[in-house]
């Protein structure tokens, strides 16, 4: 039998990978890798959990502080296909894993008062999306986009309420500028609230109606309660599905509201549907109800979601670009800036005298 030379294998000595680098470099790697992306993520993200494992801070936190701080690596293009994978794809398979936390009969303990002060946050908060625009002299439809958009869950509902306004009525400049504040504001607020509910005193199910109907993405939201504490966490993410849910109807009054682009367009309705995520969501709760889940399946389900939704966090904060707010100046960005003060003071005067 013969034994292969280790010299002639082709990467016998590649301990570091550096064939796969100069691959990329010479533009023969596969196109459309997720490799790189995924490699950086998985990376930012180990390191974040040593941090969190040595130093005690949360590792929610710690993800998006290395994901910022990693932030060049994107500027590769290379790197895209992978990070927007990890924080698409990673976020919305740990919130259907979390739906193992959560039963029927804890959304029913949310109960009326709370669901309508969250309709009254929302509304507010896209009033002031209006209201910013017409401060800063903006389009009307860019205080649309910002209110939408910061009321209900970011960048998801961002897309799809421009796809309703249209490129007519609103610059993709604009577009991509929303996309950008709202990812730095939902970044901020999951540093800063959960410190801020603590200095307020709120309790786990206060704090998590603060943080779950105020923080814009649905990544952010839930990292920010589960930052709090594991019961501030759950109730974050009810809050916060329950405005993901409402993002369909709201998406479609504004199609009421504004007349169509194209006459005779019916894609619109394929908008209407609630994404598979929160429908598989939906699923596993309904499971969760029915059966008796072990608590130690449970325990590996929390975990899980937490690696996921921590991958999702480090992935989104490689990909913000914060270039672009200095490109366009400050007045684009108080839409976004009033919808978010908005939304944190109406939740927090909620959370302190009905919660």
């Amino acid at each position: 039998m013969r034994h292969a030379h280790w010299n002639n294998l082709p990467s016998g000595g590649d301990l570091f990978g550096e064939l796969h680098l100069a691959q990329i470099a010479a533009g023969t790697a596969p196109k459309g890798s997720l490799f790189p992306g995924l490699a950086a993520c998985a990376a930012g993200s180990a390191a974040a959990a040593w941090l969190s494992d040595h130093y005690g801070f949360p590792i929610i936190l710690l993800g998006l502080l290395v994901g910022l701080s990693l932030n060049f690596i994107s500027a590769n293009d290379a790197t895209h296909r992978g990070l927007d994978f990890a924080s698409r794809t990673f976020l919305r398979l740990g919130i259907v894993v979390l739906g193992l936390q959560v039963t029927f009969a804890q959304i029913a303990v949310l109960g009326p008062v709370p669901f309508g002060a969250l309709l009254v946050v929302m509304a507010l908060t896209m009033g002031a999306g209006l209201l910013g625009a017409r401060i800063a002299g903006q389009s009307p439809y860019a205080g649309l986009l910002a209110g939408g958009a910061t009321a209900i869950c970011g960048a998801s509902a961002a897309l799809a309420l421009y796809g309703v306004i249209g490129k007519q009525r609103l610059s993709q400049a604009q577009f991509a500028l929303t996309l950008v504040g709202i990812s730095l504001a939902s970044a901020l607020a999951m540093t800063i609230y959960p410190l801020l509910a603590g200095e307020f005193g709120l309790g786990d199910k206060q704090a998590g109606f603060l943080i779950g109907a105020s923080i814009h993405d649905v990544a952010q939201a839930i990292g920010g309660g589960y930052a709090f504490s594991d019961a501030a966490g759950a109730s974050a993410t009810i809050v916060k599905l329950a405005r993901v849910a409402l993002l369909a109807p709201v998406v479609a009054l504004v199609s009421l509201l504004l007349k169509p682009e194209k006459s005779g367009d019916t894609r619109f309705w394929r908008r209407l549907a609630l994404p598979w995520f929160i429908v598989a969501f939906l699923a596993v709760v309904t499971l969760n109800s029915v059966l008796s889940v072990p608590e130690t399946a449970r325990g590996w389900a929390l975990t899980g979601s937490k690696a996921l939704l921590l991958l999702a966090v480090t992935a989104t904060a490689m990909r913000t670009r914060l270039d672009l707010l200095l490109e366009m100046g400050w007045r684009a960005t108080v839409p976004v800036a009033l919808a978010t003060l908005t939304s944190f003071a109406v939740a927090l005067a909620f959370a302190l005298t009905l919660i």
